[in-house]
């Protein structure tokens, strides 16, 4: 049986959900909440933290179980739009590859947020006296996913067409 090409991209959801949740388990059984390793000195560390609130550790401060349910809504509002692209889309990789990898962080985020009230971070970097906040394997993957539909929309879409235009070329 051969999928259509759009969903092929769901394997790397899955993988990334997998890889995040089992990252995170690993790191909350070795680890307790509060410990820190320096693995490159003054750049990058391990931490294990946990976020309440959304990127970036916004909200985080505010314990309103409103705020918990917004955010499970609202990853759930998110991660049936991205499913509804990556199923609808046409297939081209670097979009694909983005929505695929976004859907797979949300979906992790949001298991995480699900089982323990709050998401794992467990990597941090320092750039001089500057501390990017802790983040984990979804947050790379929803970054990384959202460099490849930026590149994709300024770059690849321009140079090949959108759909849009295309099926606007097409005589009738």
């Amino acid at each position: 049986m051969k999928l259509p090409s759009s969903l092929r991209w769901l394997w790397l959801t899955l993988g990334i959900v997998v890889l995040d949740r089992a990252s995170k388990a690993w790191f909350e059984m070795k680890t307790d909440e509060g410990w820190r390793h320096e693995v490159v000195r003054h750049f990058i560390y391990l931490v294990h933290s946990r976020n309440p609130g959304i990127a970036f550790s916004m909200f985080a401060d505010l314990h309103s179980p409103w705020l918990h349910i917004l955010l499970i809504g609202g990853s759930l509002v998110v991660i049936c739009v991205l499913a509804w692209l990556l199923v609808a889309g046409q297939g081209a990789n670097a979009a694909s590859a983005g929505i695929a990898l976004l859907l797979g962080g949300a979906t992790g985020n949001l298991t995480d947020r699900i089982i323990h009230g709050a998401v794992t971070d467990f990597f941090e970097v320092w750039i001089g006296s500057y501390r990017w906040p802790a983040f984990n394997v979804a947050d790379s993957a929803i970054t990384i996913g959202a460099i490849l539909l930026i590149v994709d929309l300024l770059f690849i879409s321009k140079k090949d067409g959108s759909p849009l235009e295309k099926s606007a070329a097409k005589p009738r």
